[in-house]
């Protein structure tokens, strides 16, 4: 069986996908982390080294943009995508600007003050203590290096469309309907895109589906995994 490759969003592990990775039994699945560089292509390098020589992908978030990064340096080693509230185009520049006093207040205020004040807020459709608690235990658990690191490789990305243009095989674009970090239109971007991709759209999610709304994020990635 076809293994799969899962890669979580900035400050997570493998955690954010909830029981979903091994509710998908008998399908080997291998979990990687967007560390280990302060720039997308040598993040994207280890993550393919690591891999098995052929596999599904699946990236939420900025593992979705490792996802496509992949994609882009080696797409004949994916078979499948499913990229999931991600964003496929290089950051926009009044974004690129708030990354470096970010980081400074994560050094001055602590890693915890920020994740809970500054990013967690917005990941949510509905506010959940356990939801938001894991979310800053996943960070600390990363922590502030692995902050910078990640948000500078975020900020000097690139736009990958083209590389998810030139894709033709089995895909699934998912979002929560109430995502409020990457928008539908992204998500509509990316399936016109790949316009054999399956979209769907999670009513009551916001950014986390996995955890927000896991049946339904479950049932979208068996049936990509089951797609001809």
């Amino acid at each position: 069986m076809l293994p799969l490759v899962m890669l979580p969003g900035m400050m997570c592990d493998a955690r954010m996908w909830g029981a979903i990775p091994g509710a998908l039994a008998p399908c080997p699945v291998h979990h990687a982390l967007p560390v280990g560089a302060d720039n997308m292509a040598q993040i994207a390098d280890a993550v393919l080294a690591a891999a098995p020589p052929r596999f599904a992908l699946a990236g939420l978030s900025m593992g979705g943009i490792v996802a496509m990064e992949m994609l882009a340096r080696q797409p004949h080693r994916i078979e499948r995508l499913a990229l999931l509230d991600t964003n496929p185009r290089a950051e926009l520049p009044e974004i690129r600007a708030r990354r470096v006093p970010q980081i400074g207040r994560v050094r001055a205020q602590g890693l915890e003050r920020v994740m809970r004040d500054e990013l967690v807020p917005h990941y949510l459709a509905r506010y959940s203590d356990a939801i938001a608690d894991l979310c800053v235990d996943m960070a600390l658990e990363l922590g502030p290096d692995v902050f910078e690191q990640q948000s500078m490789a975020l900020r000097g990305r690139a736009d990958r469309q083209t590389a998810l243009a030139e894709f033709d095989g089995p895909a699934l674009v998912l979002t929560g309907t109430d995502d409020r970090l990457c928008p539908m239109d992204r998500h509509d971007l990316m399936h016109a895109l790949m316009p054999q991709s399956r979209l769907v759209a999670i009513a009551g999610a916001g950014h986390l589906p996995p955890l927000e709304r896991p049946v339904e994020t479950l049932a979208a990635l068996r049936r990509w995994l089951e797609d001809e």
